[in-house]
């Protein structure tokens, strides 16, 4: 029976330091492979509460590269559109002191020619820089819409320029800004926002008596926007009655719209005029009157018009529905002016709707460049988060080395401990004590 007993006693002995031994070689192990790998969570049994949190923050920070790149890439999309709608603004610019040039009294029809002909040049040039496309062959000012080519034209009905891509500016979100800007915005003119119109005056021939004064108009302005329709406008002449005092009488008139078909004939406007007038001087083609007709009122709109008018003068104006329509008017009432008059009007028009235009793409740069601040906002933001969820990763998974080389010391101490133990125990024997 003791004898027993010592065997049993002996043999769970062995087997408790072996298991011991096992322990601690596994574990020393476990904690050289952690060393050797960097990471506490090797597998995600190791700890599967810590193996989630380090998989959550990797899959956000892949989320997070995945959204920076696409927004450099609308960075750059709307960097590219401000550079060129800077462009725009150089060469229209350029199409402005052209357009004074042409305005020179010394100026022949021949030298008023040759600058229309670089003015078609910068139109052409400015259209194709409107329709411009990104690296990827995306258009730059397609607003909503897909459309490649976004600006049609010129069109022989009206209107003579068409936006074929969708008006309006994609919202940004908190990871992306939009990819393109709103050309409608930026090359098409509103009526009652811009008021850009056109005037063209079809003088009658002076006759035996020649026009004191040049006929001339003012800007179109608009009174009352409600009324207001995209009609091209004609304003007749019917009849000029002078008045007993200087500077005073009446002129009748007729106005009629198209294509609406709109007429009104029972207008009339006093004249307020200082200029020196005699009694009305007879004349097949009419009545010569010195002065002025201020204002001419039509549905919503109204305008001056000056000079020596004359029964049958007419007066027609449209408003422009395109930068490009601006240019091309400037263009052909440089080209078609057949005196001093005519085109110091057509000069002084086509820079004011010049100026009109320039104000909506210098709009829409500002937007540009807006976009642009808000991208530069957004990647410092994801910069941010990303470290965060790079700390957040690197404690869920990650090993603190000091601490780490510490407990494998410890554990390395500890198993050689025991293997010397296990080996001093293993050299006792009976036959030791006995003689």
């Amino acid at each position: 029976m003791t004898s027993s007993s010592i065997r049993s006693g002996s043999a769970n002995t062995y087997d408790t330091a072996v298991r011991n031994i096992s322990m601690r070689q596994n574990a020393l192990s476990t904690l050289q492979e952690n060393l050797t790998s960097g990471k506490k969570i090797v597998r995600a049994s190791d700890d599967p509460t810590g193996a989630a949190s380090a998989e959550r923050a990797l899959t956000r920070i892949s989320r997070i590269a995945a959204d920076q790149r696409a927004l450099e890439s609308q960075r750059n999309a709307i960097a590219m559109a401000e550079g060129t709608l800077g462009d725009i603004t150089e060469s229209l610019q350029e199409f402005r002191e052209l357009v004074v040039s042409a305005g020179n009294g010394t100026f022949s029809a021949a030298e008023r020619l040759s600058v229309a002909g670089q003015l078609s040049g910068l139109r052409d040039q400015i259209l194709n820089l409107a329709n411009r496309k990104d690296t990827n062959g995306l258009p730059l000012f397609s607003g909503l819409g897909s459309a490649l080519t976004p600006f049609t034209g010129p069109q022989a009905t009206a209107p003579d320029y068409t936006f074929q891509g969708l008006p309006g500016q994609s919202s940004t979100s908190d990871v992306a800004i939009p990819s393109t800007l709103d050309g409608d915005n930026a090359f098409m003119l509103q009526l009652g926002r811009d008021q850009a119109f056109n005037v063209k005056t079809s003088a009658l021939l002076p006759g035996a008596f020649p026009r004191q004064f040049p006929l001339g108009t003012s800007a179109v302005t608009i009174t009352n926007p409600n009324l207001v329709t995209s009609d091209s406008y004609s304003i007749t002449i019917n009849n000029v009655t002078v008045g007993p005092l200087v500077g005073t009488g009446v002129a009748t008139y007729t106005i009629t719209g198209s294509p609406s078909g709109y007429t009104e004939t029972t207008n009339s406007a006093p004249f307020n005029s200082s200029l020196p007038i005699s009694l009305p001087i007879p004349d097949p083609n009419g009545l010569t009157v010195p002065g002025g007709i201020t204002p001419i009122g039509m549905p919503g709109l109204s305008l001056s018009i000056t000079g020596d008018i004359r029964i049958g003068d007419t007066f027609q104006f449209k408003s422009e529905p395109s930068v490009f329509s601006v240019l091309d008017s400037a263009i052909r009432d440089v080209s078609n002016a057949q005196s001093s008059a005519n085109v110091r009007q057509a000069v002084d028009q086509a820079l004011n709707n010049i100026d009109i235009g320039m104000g909506r793409i210098s709009a829409v740069r500002g937007q540009a460049g807006d976009l642009l601040n808000r991208a530069d906002r957004i990647s410092g933001n994801q910069e941010k988060r990303s470290i965060q969820l790079e700390s957040d990763r690197s404690r869920a998974e990650d090993m603190d080395m000091l601490q780490g080389i510490s407990d494998f010391n410890n554990k390395q101490t500890g198993y050689q401990a025991a293997l010397q133990t296990y080996a001093q125990v293993q050299k006792i024997s009976l036959f030791n004590y006995l003689s």
